[in-house]
């Protein structure tokens, strides 16, 4: 479930593309993230078939042996966000979403980053990098192809890539790079005590927590670009 980092950053674009040609992390944030729990953060995570260790992401196949699901759903539903003031308005999308059965982890990631944008009102068109033909590049480079690929003169890149995003391979492509500079939005959460908020959770937090309101919310914490 995409953070609110990344659906600001939807939000932003005219264009989403899932990088799913890529390396699968093992122990990042590509089949886990937080949601509120007693006291502080709970960490979700979609157990996943450890095969190669060079798998990419449209190809991690989800481990259903465990029953993750019904798990997931109980700590939404019943658990971290009983009480939260808009949960029944999304409660019969997202069980009808845990109540599928989803075998590959791009899949469900790409489910529930829609299910969310949806509930949002964002209306930026998501793509997947593996229906875009042969990428052959790294790093870089292969987010530059994509940006050619489909068209694109501006990348808006999370300040978290500033590490390794080398912005002069895409100035070669005609590709400028615009950093996000994400400011985490505050509002009030059922979960959390008097004076203290919980912050870089799920965006389902926001949505059970403001309803119709959150999209307003991401967007006003926004500084402009």
């Amino acid at each position: 479930m995409p953070w609110l980092g990344l659906i600001d950053k939807i939000d932003r674009s005219d264009l989403y593309v899932v990088l799913d040609t890529v390396q699968f992390e093992r122990r990042g944030w590509q089949n886990r993230n937080y949601i509120a729990g007693d006291g502080g953060k709970q960490l979700l995570t979609v157990p996943v078939v450890q095969a190669s260790r060079d798998e990419r992401i449209l190809d991690k196949q989800i481990d259903n042996t465990q029953n993750w699901r019904m798990k997931h759903l109980r700590a939404l539903l019943n658990h971290s966000y009983r009480g939260a003031p808009y949960l029944d308005e999304y409660r019969e999308e997202i069980s009808g979403l845990f109540e599928q059965r989803w075998n590959h982890l791009a899949e469900l990631s790409i489910a529930t980053t829609l299910l969310t944008l949806r509930a949002f009102g964002i209306d930026t068109p998501v793509v997947r990098a593996s229906r875009l033909g042969p990428l052959t590049g790294h790093k870089s480079e292969l987010i530059a192809q994509v940006c050619t690929t489909v068209g694109a003169d501006t990348l808006l890149s999370g300040s978290g890539a500033r590490d390794y995003l080398d912005a002069d391979v895409l100035k070669q492509h005609a590709v400028e790079v615009e950093w996000q500079g994400f400011e985490h939005p505050v509002y009030t959460q059922n979960k959390s005590g008097p004076g203290k908020f919980i912050s870089h959770l799920a965006g389902i937090d926001l949505l059970f927590n403001a309803g119709p309101d959150s999209l307003e919310l991401l967007r006003s914490a926004r500084p402009p670009l």
